[in-house]
């Protein structure tokens, strides 16, 4: 064949050249049409809400490519349904057109739980919605902060900021209703352990803040050496005069590491009398 080449005029092998590039040119075009499908359109189904299996089967069937784009957590809609899909729905568009979709993932993805002690309960309940969580049942107790969170719970357990949990999970929350219209005798917690007094103050509905001593190191078996508000206010004609409370107010109870001994005027039955229930 090169024999035959290098054997004719120099003019005649670029004829041929061109002639065999012209050829080759327009079988490609030809066959461009039926490689591209062009002008052959198909106008894509609705496949949103149907799982990723039953999607990628009906598409496919249309001569459709399929690409999952992204993934979202939605708890309404079933894991693996399609969410969106673009092109959209009844868009013309050519055979073999890839179409990508948005599906739902079938495990709701983890969040941070944040700190909302203190907030109010609406502005606790829309931080829960931007973060994808549901608010629970709500339960109260005496408390100065009215309609405020006292406590964050989760399954029935308080739970703390930072703590990873699905989305779409339910929070309970424990509110302040607000101080009691009742009073009660200020109770004697002197010579308790944290663990008793915080105890029994929860029975009776009393908040309460230790401040500890800086060598406590095991705050529960710490022991009460000085409260306030005190028991007594004061002495009236020779009788001890108690001090009242309300449920839902608070005692500061002031921790030590060592057992104080009482003075044995505390001993008395009349000065016991508001802590007889502590055991």
């Amino acid at each position: 064949m090169f024999k035959f080449l290098t054997h004719k005029p120099l003019w005649v092998n670029i004829l041929a050249v061109i002639l065999l590039t012209a050829i080759l040119i327009m079988l490609f075009l030809g066959s461009l049409d039926f490689i591209t499908k062009h002008g052959k359109y198909e106008r894509v189904p609705s496949i949103l809400g149907k799982t990723l299996t039953e999607a990628t089967s009906i598409l496919n069937q249309k001569g459709f490519e399929v690409e999952i784009q992204d993934s979202v957590y939605i708890d309404s809609i079933a894991p693996s349904a399609v969410v969106k899909q673009s092109p959209e729905a009844e868009s013309s568009v050519k055979v073999n057109r890839t179409i990508y979709l948005t599906i739902n993932r079938s495990e709701p993805p983890l969040v941070e739980m944040p700190n909302l002690i203190g907030f109010s309960i609406r502005n606790a309940q829309m931080y829960l919605e931007n973060l994808g969580l549901r608010m629970g049942d709500t339960t109260f107790r005496p408390d100065i902060a009215k309609n405020a969170v006292l406590e964050q719970l989760y399954k029935g357990e308080p739970i703390k900021a930072g703590t990873k949990i699905h989305m779409s999970s339910e929070i309970g929350f424990v509110l302040g209703n607000g101080v009691s219209d009742s009073e009660m005798p200020v109770p004697n917690l002197v010579g308790k352990t944290y663990e008793q007094a915080k105890s029994y103050l929860r029975n009776v509905n009393l908040n309460y803040i230790p401040v500890a001593d800086l060598d406590v190191t095991d705050t529960e078996n710490a022991f009460v050496y000085r409260q306030n508000p005190n028991v007594y206010s004061g002495e009236e004609a020779g009788q001890k005069q108690h001090n009242r409370i309300k449920p839902g107010q608070t005692i500061d109870l002031y921790l030590s590491k060592e057992k104080p001994v009482l003075d044995s005027a505390a001993a008395r039955p009349e000065q016991q009398e508001p802590a007889n229930d502590i055991q």
